[in-house]
């Protein structure tokens, strides 16, 4: 099987979750680009905004589901690295549009920290 390597930009609060392994689940709209993720996949983060700072990860689930309040009603808060759903609701709200999840679905992508 094929590793593909994906690159992905995250703010700074996502991604030392996802550093510190308190973040598992990376949720993203799933588009044209998301569309070929696929297990066993490794995914590349940057940190913003300077993208030097980089942690890679192995793609161990992929959740699709119609909209990010469908995903995060089946997972706890805290696999996500937040403390409510409403909050991380909030925080997603401010990337993407209620439109564009109903077009495109959205992505739980279940993540493991490479050693």
């Amino acid at each position: 099987m094929t590793q593909n390597t994906h690159i992905m930009k995250l703010q700074p609060g996502p991604f030392d979750r996802i550093k510190s392994g308190q973040k598992i689940i990376e949720s993203r709209l799933y588009d044209e680009k998301r569309r070929s993720i696929q297990l066993g996949d490794e995914i590349e983060f940057q940190r913003n905004p300077d993208l030097e700072e980089t942690i890679k990860v192995d793609v161990v689930g992929l959740l699709n589901y119609p909209m990010f309040e469908d995903l995060m009603n089946d997972f706890a808060p805290k696999l996500f690295g937040g403390e409510t759903k409403e909050g991380l609701l909030n925080e997603i709200s401010e990337f993407y549009s209620i439109e564009d999840q109903k077009e495109y679905s959205v992505l739980g992508i279940k993540i493991k920290l490479q050693k």
